[in-house]
């Protein structure tokens, strides 16, 4: 019989989701185990989010010093070293874990490092021993999807290969124009090489509002980033030398890498959930508000629950369960106020309502929008960025959706939060002072235009 272990809460996976849970859990004076095969950290700390950024960040620098005679600073750019970009990124990477690793160890949360299976609605089961919890958190994420019959391997990768790469393709084909395919696009750009996207929907991050895909599409096309939207893969072929790529129109194209970046799928098979209950669609695991399974005291979070695939909502998710659990009575987490940033050059950053869905919801006539340009703020200018950012507000009634496109303007969602979540009203943004010159007055410009009295901008 197996050694069974008593908590009053396991968690299986510890990225963003599970160790957020975790370490809530154990600032509330819980007993907690915390399950991870891998990494603590996840995805996102490891294949994901922070390493993707470390390489946008060095693309970034890549581009100042290219452009740098525009302002006047002479400099010589001599190329990328694909050796000591990947240092960077990995000395990041390598820091945070550290830190994470501390912050378990500090917290007395028990760290079990080995692949965990659901065996009971109340058991997980590592490697021969069992953790029975009084609650069980479900966070065992996602991973990087391909196509029907397209397989992964030599010159066809995901972001995980991408990641790992050594040298800079001369030519890539992505497919796929959300998020993670834009990102890798922007950046194999700024190291020289000959990017095309392929996407299937008729616009580039497809999920975001349309003036911002179009701008980005803008953008884009003047950084000479090709891209083909509505266009459907038909197949892959490859050799020594590369790929070649046919879409359903008859379109063939050559590069030497094809980087499928088609979204993420809900990491749950063969870990027992279907077998103990756990109510799943298409993969994910199907919850409540409160992100209850409905199964004894199972509850899930992150990328295996559907809606968005972020690290912030699977942490947001944790917490929020570990609350649930010490009878706290958190306050739901309202989707569409989770803000969304894709760090491509330039950037997009969203939170709320698209026009599209605010129309949807409060009628074609019950919408009003302004948009921003960034030609007239001061330090856009200075930074040599256009863009523009666009509120759209219930008439008569709160700002519902803040949406931007800019460099930097990742760093700027935080205020277009706190508008939407708080049911701020243009007037009440308007009157607030924003810093002179920063990005962030093109928020407060905005405002004023949605309230009726626009300053620096044309009526």
């Amino acid at each position: 019989m197996a050694e069974t272990q008593e908590y009053d809460i396991v968690i299986l996976g510890a990225g963003s989701g599970g160790y957020a849970a975790a370490l809530r859990g154990a600032q509330l004076g819980m007993r907690v185990a915390l399950i991870e095969g891998d990494k603590l950290g996840g995805t996102c700390l490891h294949r994901g989010c922070i390493p993707t950024k470390a390489l946008l960040h060095s693309a970034e620098v890549a581009d100042t010093i290219r452009e740098s005679a525009a302002v006047g600073v002479q400099s010589t750019f001599g190329g990328i070293d694909m050796g000591g970009v990947n240092t960077f990124k990995d000395g990041i990477v390598a820091r945070l874990y550290k830190g994470l690793q501390g912050l378990v160890s500090s917290r007395k949360v028990d760290l079990i490092n080995g692949w965990g299976r659901l065996v009971a609605a109340d058991t997980v089961e590592v490697d021969g021993t069992r953790y029975r919890g009084k609650n069980v958190v479900l966070a065992s994420g996602s991973y990087s999807k391909s196509l029907p019959g397209l397989e992964i391997g030599g010159r066809v990768i995901t972001s995980e290969q991408a990641l790992q790469l050594d040298y800079v393709p001369k030519s890539a084909i992505v497919l796929g124009g959300g998020v993670i395919g834009v990102e890798f696009a922007s950046v194999w750009n700024s190291f020289g090489a000959d990017v095309t996207i392929i996407e299937g929907l008729p616009h580039l991050v497809p999920n975001e509002d349309e003036s911002l895909s179009k701008g980005l599409e803008r953008a884009f096309r003047k950084r000479k980033i090709a891209f083909h939207t509505k266009t459907m893969f038909a197949g892959v072929t490859q050799n020594d030398d590369g790929v070649v790529v046919t879409t359903q129109d008859g379109k063939t194209l050559e590069a030497e890498l094809l980087l499928v970046a088609v979204g993420r799928g809900p990491a749950t098979a063969n870990l027992g959930y279907e077998e103990n209950g756990i109510p799943m669609e298409r993969g994910f695991v199907l919850t409540d508000d409160c992100l209850r399974t409905g199964v004894g005291n199972v509850y899930a979070v992150g990328d295996i629950v559907p809606g968005l695939q972020l690290a912030h909502r699977g942490f947001a998710q944790g917490i929020f369960v570990a609350e649930q659990i010490a009878g706290l009575n958190p306050a739901p987490i309202v989707e569409s106020g989770i803000p969304r940033v894709t760090y491509c050059e330039p950037q997009v950053g969203s939170v709320g309502l698209t026009e599209a869905e605010a129309k949807e919801t409060y009628g074609a006539d019950g919408v009003e929008t302004v948009e921003y340009n960034l030609a007239g703020n001061g330090k856009s200018q200075i930074l040599q960025t256009t863009g523009f950012i666009k509120l759209v507000r219930a008439k008569d009634g709160p700002i519902v959706g803040v949406h931007m496109l800019g460099d930097r303007v990742g760093e700027l969602i935080g205020e277009g939060q706190l508008m939407v979540n708080w049911e701020a009203y243009p007037e009440d943004v308007a009157s607030l002072v924003h810093a002179h010159p920063t990005q962030n007055e093109a928020v407060g410009e905005a405002a004023l235009a949605l309230a009726g009295k626009p300053l620096h901008a044309h009526n």
